[in-house]
C-alpha cells in the first residue's frame, strides 16, 4: 500500500531564558517594548507535522512519500529523512523563501514568547498530486494534514476527483477554518482523524452531529490522551486501544503525529484497524518518553517486548513480520 503524506515542513528553535519575563516588563511602557534576552541554551529540532509523521512511517519501514514544500535550507533535514526511510522526492523547493520556522524563547516560570514564519510552507498549494502519483506509480491513500490551508483544500478537490482514497487531519489548522471549510475537507474522507476535544470543535463549527459526521466518512479515529484511542465507522461496533504503561513522561509534543504514523504503517502493512490502533499507541508512547518530535529511537526487539506485554503474543506475532 503506497501512502503519501503531505503536512507542514518544519524547524523549531527553541531557548531558554534563566529570568523571568515578568521582571523585565515596565506597566506604563508596554505599548514600546524592546527587549533583548540574552538565553542559556538553543535547541534546534526537526518538525512539522507532515514530516513527523513520515518520518515515524519510515521508522516502521513503510516508505512513506512525504509531500509538502521546504527551502533551499532543506538538504540537511531532507538527508535526515531520507536516512530513516522517507521518500522525499515530492518536497516542492522554494527559490525565495526559507522553510517553516518556529522560534520560541521560554523562561523561567515556563511563560513563552514565540513566532511562527509559514515561509516556503505556503507554496504547497502549488503541488499537484498527479504528479506525485505519476512518480511513484499510483497511490493507495493521501494524508492531508496540517499545512497552508489552500493546500489541503486544493489536495482533498484532486483527491476527490481522481478517486484517490484520503484521511482529513486538521490538527493545528482547526482553529482557522469555519465550519464551511472544515465540511469540505472532511466530506467523503476515508478516515477523519482527531483529537478529543477537536472533534468537538469539528461538531460545533458544522454543526453537524457525531453520526452526521460519521455518514460523511469511512471512519472516525479519536485519540484521547492517556485513555488511548476510539475508532468508529457506520454500521460497525467501536473499537478502542488502550496505551502501553509509560517508562517516563518527558515531552507530549509529537505524539499524535507519532499515533499517525503507526496507524498509517498499520495500514499499509494490511493489518486490521485495532492492530494498526495499537501500533499507533506504541510508537506514541516512545515518542512521550523522548524529548522532541523525531529523537526516539525504534529498537526492533525493545518495541517487540514492550508491545507484546501492552497488547499480548498474538498481535505481537502479527506485528513481528513487518517490522525492519
Amino acid at each position: 500500500m503506497r501512502i503519501a503524506v503531505s503536512g507542514s515542513i518544519a524547524t523549531d528553535h527553541l531557548m531558554t531564558f534563566p529570568g523571568r519575563f515578568a521582571d523585565q516588563l515596565v506597566a506604563d511602557q508596554l505599548h514600546t517594548v524592546s527587549l533583548s534576552f540574552l538565553v542559556d541554551n538553543l535547541d534546534v529540532r526537526r518538525g512539522g507535522v507532515g514530516a513527523n509523521i513520515a518520518f515515524g512511517m519510515g521508522q516502521l519501514g513503510s516508505s512513506p512519500v512525504l509531500v509538502g514544500a521546504a527551502g533551499s535550507d532543506f538538504d540537511e533535514y531532507r538527508a535526515w529523512l531520507e536516512r530513516h526511510g522517507v521518500d522525499t522526492a515530492s518536497v516542492r523547493i522554494s527559490d525565495v523563501l526559507h522553510t517553516a520556522r518556529f522560534v520560541c524563547t521560554t523562561d523561567a516560570d515556563h511563560n513563552q514568547i514565540g513566532s511562527f514564519y509559514t515561509g516556503a510552507m505556503s507554496e504547497a498549494r502549488l503541488i499537484e498530486l498527479k504528479a506525485v502519483a505519476d512518480r511513484v506509480g499510483g497511490l493507495d491513500l493521501v494524508l492531508i494534514g496540517a499545512d497552508d490551508p489552500e493546500a489541503m483544500l486544493r489536495h482533498t478537490e484532486e483527491c476527490r476527483s481522481r478517486s484517490i482514497p484520503f484521511a482529513a487531519d486538521f490538527s493545528q489548522q482547526i482553529a482557522r477554518m469555519n465550519g464551511e471549510e472544515i465540511g469540505t475537507l472532511l466530506d467523503g474522507a476515508t478516515y477523519l482523524f482527531s483529537n478529543e476535544y477537536e472533534k468537538g470543535l469539528i461538531e460545533s463549527k458544522t454543526g453537524w452531529s457525531d453520526a452526521e459526521i460519521l455518514s460523511k466518512v469511512g471512519h472516525r479515529v479519536t485519540t484521547l490522551g492517556s485513555r488511548g484511542v476510539r475508532i468508529e465507522g457506520v454500521g460497525v461496533d467501536p473499537i478502542e486501544v488502550g496505551v502501553p504503561e509509560e517508562e517516563a513522561k518527558v515531552d507530549p509534543t509529537g505524539v499524535g503525529d507519532a499515533f499517525r504514523a503507526g496507524f498509517l504503517s498499520g495500514l499499509a502493512w494490511g493489518v486490521g484497524h485495532e492492530r494498526a490502533a495499537q501500533v499507533g499507541c506504541m510508537l506514541a508512547t516512545l515518542v512521550i518518553e523522548t524529548k522532541g518530535t523525531q529523537e526516539y529511537q525504534l529498537s526492533r526487539s525493545h518495541f517487540l517486548d514492550r508491545f507484546t506485554k501492552a497488547y499480548g503474543d498474538d498481535a505481537a506475532v502479527e506485528v513481528r513480520r513487518h517490522l525492519p
